[in-house]
């Protein structure tokens, strides 16, 4: 048997022992090793370190609660680290790989079923392999005219996409984004549910219940398997109209922030609308190579000839409305006036579309955002630091990125999801993977901006692995202790150090300070 590598602090028998106790448990088609199938679905599919650095020794496809049970105490046992893998993953943020390598993937891809719909309850339940796809397809067999209540790409896990907090659409901020109930695997194999999901008979996957929200721990932390968890529905809108505002000056994207912040906080804009930058959506419709040949940063010249030719903005803002007809035509007037303010304003609206299938964006105008396609053999890395809703602050998040990324000799591809009080960044650098120097470039451009942002009082939220631990030193405020805080509930709850090691910062005892 062929292992990509062994697990730190794992030994060659013990590692092979739990191989065979995980196959006894799932059945041996259910642990993959490289040796067996190869195991590329499971490392960083855009390296920015060495090829498979950022990859798993071996993965394991448990089906059911029971499986992820059998796993996290045979994990526990042998002392193998785990990686929980959802559908979807973001390449820019690492896609599957784990934080520690060489750690076991935990593929939840087969636990793909929808529990419970409650049209009444405007709810569902959901398992970790369901994708949106797969919650509209079951929503429209049963008829209702129902959709859920957060937006992400249609191949992506919902369940990942509440837990991570990842994309915009209603509930992107503040108490709308707690997760309802849930059901959680800890690391010595309890099931625990959150909410009023623990109540000892069938009730609603609602957040409320009694004593501390604890659902909220285990969003964005490596505490335990989320297993099951409710997500909100809402009703089917009878139409939906896209709509695009086009800014033509780069120092315009102050007041379209300004702008938009009373529309958002007045519930006039509803969802998150996104503005990104003209190079961003310049990646979407082409690779560099077909505007400029040359080296460094895209010149300014170049810059206005592609936004004529393809009637784009320096920045450019996507959005949608939902609703009753009236009400929509009610909403966009609204928005127009306020938005005409913006010096150089160009509009551009989609035609009404009826309410469609749930979950979809129907007539949506917004370009992809991978920016994959910039360079040859091009890979990315993405991070998003978080700001107030002001266009001083959106204009200063912009001046750090756009000159950092100068200075490393690369463009700036980012974009700003606003929302009625937070202003997340999207920055993407992007990089040849074939090329040692530009990979090193990209994560040493990226470690820079990760330092500027919190200088600036502007946190982080995601980051690839390899700037997770960058990340989490920045919230440094007395000692560190929202990390030691972390730490101390890691200890507690996963004594062995087995789920998810390092994720966003926080290591186990029994690999911190190790430097991993």
């Amino acid at each position: 048997m062929k292992v990509r590598r062994l697990p730190p602090g794992v030994d060659g028998r013990d590692f092979t022992r739990a191989l065979a106790a995980f196959r006894v448990a799932l059945g041996p088609r259910w642990v993959l090793t490289e040796g067996a199938v190869g195991l590329p679905g499971y490392t960083d599919p855009q390296p920015v370190l060495d090829e498979g650095h950022f990859g798993a020794s071996a993965a394991l496809m448990p089906a059911t609660v029971e499986d992820v049970r059998a796993v996290v105490r045979i994990a526990g046992a042998f002392g193998v680290p785990l990686a929980p893998v959802l559908p979807g993953r973001d390449p820019g943020f690492g896609g599957p790989a784990p934080r520690l390598p060489g750690a076991v993937a935990v593929d939840l891809a087969r636990m793909n079923q929808v529990v419970e719909v409650d049209p009444a309850g405007g709810y569902a339940v959901v398992e970790p392999g369901v994708t949106f796809h797969d919650l509209a397809g079951r929503i429209a067999e049963l008829g209702l005219d129902q959709r859920v209540d957060l937006e992400g790409p249609r191949w992506g896990s919902v369940l990942g996409e509440v837990l991570e907090r990842s994309t915009g659409g209603p509930g992107y901020e503040g108490a709308d984004a707690a997760p309802y109930g849930m059901e959680v695997v800890l690391a010595d194999g309890e099931v625990v549910r959150t909410g009023a999901a623990a109540l000892t008979g069938p009730g609603p996957w609602a957040p409320y219940g009694c004593g501390p929200a604890l659902g909220a721990m285990f969003a964005r932390s490596a505490f335990g398997i989320v297993t099951k968890l409710g997500v909100r529905l809402r009703p089917e809108p009878a139409a939906r109209r896209a709509y695009a505002v086009a800014v033509p000056a780069e120092d315009g994207l102050g007041p379209l922030v300004d702008a938009l912040r009373p529309l958002l906080r007045d519930r006039t804009v509803t969802g998150t609308p996104t503005v990104r930058s003209v190079l961003l959506d310049a990646a979407a419709a082409g690779s560099r190579a077909t505007y400029h040949q040359g080296t460094g940063p895209v010149p300014d010249s170049v810059v206005r000839t592609l936004m004529a030719d393809l009637g784009i903005g320096r920045w450019n803002l996507y959005g949608e409305l939902a609703g009753a007809p009236a009400v929509i035509d009610a909403q966009w007037s609204v928005i127009r006036d306020a938005l005409a303010a913006v010096p150089g304003a160009r509009f551009t609206r989609t035609g009404e579309t009826d309410g469609g299938a749930a979950g979809g964006a129907a007539g949506h105008v917004r370009p992809a955002d991978e920016a994959d396609g910039w360079l040859p053999y091009a890979g990315r890395l993405d991070l998003t630091p978080v700001s107030p809703v002001t266009g001083a602050d959106a204009l200063a998040q912009y001046a750090l990125a756009r000159d950092l990324a100068h200075a490393y000799g690369t463009d700036y591809l980012g974009a700003f999801a606003v929302g009625a009080r937070a202003l997340h960044h999207r920055v993407t650098a992007v990089f040849d993977t074939r090329d040692a120097d530009d990979r090193a470039r990209a994560l040493e451009l990226c470690e820079a901006l990760v330092r500027g942002a919190a200088e600036a009082g502007y946190g982080v939220q995601r980051a690839h692995p390899a700037l997770m631990d960058r990340v989490a030193a920045t919230y440094g405020f007395n000692d560190h202790a929202v990390r030691r805080l972390g730490e101390r509930i890691k200890d507690a709850l996963d004594a062995e150090g087995i789920l998810a090691p390092g994720k966003h910062g926080i290591w186990p005892r029994r690999y911190r300070g190790l430097g991993l």
